[in-house]
């Protein structure tokens, strides 16, 4: 844990309810001078970020209501910008603009990234700027991998302000049907050698009847 994490999320509320279940002297530490930032991110967040199509975003409305947004694309699509700064281009969905408006409103989200298969997550807290596609097309072509069927419709950056690598406790593994396809092909070679064997032994029989 980082002093940039425990910086946002440390508050006094969540203090309050640290000393209250006797956790608190565990996390303060976390809150010294001396304990690493944790506000730039290294090689190991890069290479897990862009091994990822999808992520979960949550921003906030005006009046405080929180709202978290499942985000998909080609692997990578979360491109790392620099070790403070991630983009990603902002694809036509519903068009309720719900996300897009709040972050006009209040530029702080907040990000959590999940590898299934291996029960990991890195959870990252930031600023968000919009950037759309007049004011910026060559930021937004550079986003998008043309190969992918959407439409970007905005650039989204975020100056990350702190992350942190979240325990697998409780993250159930999932796999993709591309993470499965050597299983299943695998499966199916052997039904395959299996069914043919079946019906060898079965010609074979059938072969050996006697004629009535």
């Amino acid at each position: 844990m980082a002093r940039a994490f425990a910086k946002i999320s440390f508050t006094p509320s969540v203090v309050s309810l640290q000393k209250q279940h006797g956790s608190d002297k565990a996390y303060s530490k976390f809150l010294l001078p001396d304990v690493l930032s944790g506000d730039r991110l290294s090689e190991a967040e890069a290479s897990f970020i862009m091994e990822r199509d999808s992520f979960y975003q949550a921003s906030a409305s005006q009046d405080g209501w929180p709202y978290v947004q499942y985000r998909g694309g080609p692997t990578g699509f979360l491109k790392i910008i620099n070790s403070q700064t991630l983009a990603y281009a902002d694809f036509r969905g519903n068009r309720q603009y719900i996300s897009a408006g709040n972050i006009s409103e209040n530029d702080r989200v907040s990000l959590i990234l999940v590898d299934y298969p291996n029960q990991r997550r890195l959870k990252i807290w930031g600023r968000a700027k919009l950037v759309t596609l007049a004011d910026d097309p060559d930021l937004i072509a550079s986003l998008h991998d043309e190969t992918y069927r959407a439409k970007p419709e905005r650039a989204v950056i975020i100056k990350v302000e702190a992350f942190d690598w979240n325990c697998p406790q409780h993250i159930h593994p999932r796999y993709t049907l591309e993470q499965l396809e050597p299983q299943i092909t695998e499966m199916q070679t052997q039904i395959h050698a299996l069914q043919e064997d079946n019906r060898a032994l079965k010609a074979k029989l059938n072969s050996k009847s006697p004629t009535p």
